[in-house]
């Protein structure tokens, strides 16, 4: 593999500190072999996971083999992929053809795919090291998983991708895949204190991951800087048929305009929604320094009663179709289960058709309540959680402020700007309208440029 890489600039900086995108440019340039980086994550690993416990599945010959394939392909002088020689966790509920996936669940204990989803076929074309499956709560629902929260094992990292927000928030990988039927992406990200992006509905395919609610399972994507995020779900987003969501469209430039300066500066539109009841004094409080910070370019907005409606609908959606779509398991050994996603299946069997269906209305009726907001404002600004982190491990948190989001398929995305009273992160969730994914990451990066420090 020829000699030794020159170190990064700086020369003490561990590799595994830098952000993606950081990364992806030494790595082009050659001060970073693509071998030094994976060895530097599954350093980071080995002193780090015993106490979050991030991984179901870490292959540590796998990702150096592949590292050290990169390597001698860039000594070739031929084009890079976007992600050349970056590792990458994969959510456990994410077919792989040669890691196990298992979904968080003992009866799928051992399974082995027999293909890749279509993701992961998209990340190593991409030229990503695929290090490993980061773990997830049962069937990506609500049992908790052993992850702990990095920043104190005390506290939940929040749920179902726990392991993707805990590794990428201990350094142990730059970037993570998770997934979002709930608040699965954006309310670990908060817990853990990074960024977490769950994008429009539709924009990353689902082919080969593990399906709970067809409605409203979106990926989404797990890094420590808006870029980072930006990149990873550029590279992911596209079109299968074999999705029946996925929709054919222009590649959207996630990245380049995340990195673009704002036309003119961004106005913002601070939303409490009727989860504000559930708010922790400390976050109220970190928004309201927020919005008086940012002046003239935020005004609060009230959305009209009939979004309260949101919740519930959503439940009735995510409910009945994961009595549908996770039969197999109650089936097969409903003991087996924990009891949080045997009473998801047993409830969802109890909801009408008729309810089912005007729950599905309710998308586009609450989507077209947000017309006039988006017509004057760039993003919304809401809570991503309550608060803190929950001390303790019964429970993956709530998901109160997330829900109205995932209903309506709009992109979303957590910043790390607010700590709490306990000297937890706490994050801020932007939200944007649907299929403008773009404009939201260069707004979450102006107001992360304005107000980060």
């Amino acid at each position: 593999m020829g000699g030794e890489a020159p170190q990064p600039s700086g020369g003490m900086m561990d590799p595994a500190d830098l952000t993606a995108l950081a990364a992806r440019e030494r790595l082009a340039d050659g001060s970073l072999r693509a071998t030094d980086l994976t060895k530097a994550c599954l350093g980071r690993i080995a002193e780090r996971e015993p106490e979050v416990q991030a991984w179901a599945c870490v292959d540590a010959d796998l990702a150096m083999d592949h590292a050290g394939i990169l390597d001698g392909y860039r000594q070739t002088g031929r084009p890079l992929g976007p992600l050349h020689g970056l590792p990458v966790g994969i959510k456990d509920i994410v077919d792989t053809q040669d890691l196990p996936t298992e979904n968080g669940n003992a009866l799928d204990a051992g399974r082995r795919p027999s293909d890749d989803a279509w993701l992961v076929a998209r990340l190593r074309a991409a030229g990503a090291v695929i290090l490993g499956k980061t773990v997830t709560t049962e069937c990506a629902y609500l049992a908790p998983s052993k992850t702990r929260n990095p920043h104190d094992p005390k506290h939940t990292p929040g749920g179902s991708s726990s392991g993707s927000a805990a590794a990428v928030a201990s350094g142990m990988v730059p970037f993570a895949v998770g997934t979002q039927t709930g608040g699965s992406v954006i309310r670990p990200a908060s817990f853990c204190g990074i960024v977490g992006f769950k994008p429009s509905f539709g924009l990353i395919p689902r082919s080969g991951v593990l399906r709970t609610s067809r409605s409203l399972d979106t990926l989404g994507t797990f890094g420590r800087a808006v870029e980072d995020v930006a990149l990873l779900a550029d590279t992911l987003a596209g079109h299968d048929p074999s999705d029946p969501d996925s929709r054919p469209m222009a590649a959207p430039r996630l990245l380049e305009t995340a990195l673009s300066a704002p036309p003119v500066t961004p106005q913002l539109a601070f939303v409490k929604t009727s989860a504000w009841a559930d708010i922790d004094a400390d976050c109220a409080e970190g928004l309201a320094e927020l919005v008086h910070a940012l002046g003239e370019q935020c005004d609060e907005v009230e959305l009209p009663g009939i979004f309260g409606e949101g919740a519930l609908a959503h439940r009735r959606i995510m409910l009945a179709e994961i009595a549908h779509n996770l039969r197999p398991y109650y089936a097969r050994g409903s003991e087996e289960l924990a009891p949080q996603t045997r009473s998801a299946i047993e409830e969802g069997r109890t909801i009408s058709a008729d309810d089912y269906l005007a729950a599905l209305d309710w998308r586009e009726t609450l989507y077209a309540g947000l017309g006039e907001i988006f017509e004057r404002y760039d993003a919304i600004v809401t809570p991503a959680a309550p608060g803190e982190a929950p001390l303790g491990l019964e429970s993956t948190g709530s998901a109160a402020f997330n829900v109205l989001w995932s209903l309506m398929g709009t992109p979303a995305l957590t910043l790390p700007l607010l700590t709490g009273a306990n000297g937890m992160p706490m994050g801020v969730q932007l939200v944007g309208p649907r299929n403008d994914d773009g404009r939201l990451l260069r707004t979450a990066r102006w107001l992360t440029a304005n107000l980060g420090a």
